[in-house]
């Protein structure tokens, strides 16, 4: 069984509103920058980019990749919560 965050569930568990970037499960202060700098700058303009793939968690994660620099498991657990809050709030 696998266990979440303290991150991932406060995430999960409330409305998107106007969080920041970093709010995101896998993704820090550095990462959070470099998103910032390309104009990903909330948690909800990346979960708009989510949305555009089609909530495709692979697709997305190579995306997050790219843009970030962020290694496999950050990507993925930003996936995984970003699906778990559509889910829950779509």
């Amino acid at each position: 069984m696998s266990t979440t965050s303290q991150k991932h569930r406060d995430f999960v568990g409330e409305p998107m509103g106007d969080k920041p970037v970093t709010a995101l499960v896998g993704i820090g202060e550095i990462l959070g920058k470099k998103l910032e700098q390309q104009g990903f700058d909330k948690a909800s303009v990346v979960l708009g980019q989510f949305l555009l793939l089609r909530k495709d968690s692979e697709m997305f994660t190579e995306w997050l990749k790219d843009a970030s620099g962020a290694n496999s498991r950050q990507a993925g657990s930003c996936a995984q919560c970003l699906r778990e809050w559509c889910d829950a709030f779509l």
